[in-house]
């Protein structure tokens, strides 16, 4: 039996390599608005993220979003993170 490949993505905030499913992906549409892209199909400029409010807060810390996304992201964006992390 055939085994099915698992794209592997790596964490913006704490850097370990995890499943693509399990990842939070974060995009910049070409309009150039950067929001959470569910479906994992939207076309931009997309990094991901671990679902916790920890690794979000790393990578607002470490300046990766902002160079990712050539700016800072929404406020409103640490909400989304934090309701699809499961604690909001």
């Amino acid at each position: 039996m055939k085994t099915r490949h698992e794209p592997i993505r790596m964490c913006a905030g704490c850097g370990v390599s995890r499943p693509k499913r399990e990842l939070i992906r974060m995009v910049r549409t070409p309009e150039g608005r950067v929001q959470v892209d569910e479906s994992g199909k939207k076309s931009g400029r997309g990094i991901y993220i671990c679902p916790s409010s920890e690794c979000y807060a790393r990578a607002l810390k470490s300046r990766r979003l902002h160079r990712a996304f050539g700016g800072e992201p929404d406020p409103e964006l640490a909400e989304v993170v934090l309701k699809l992390s499961g604690k909001g």
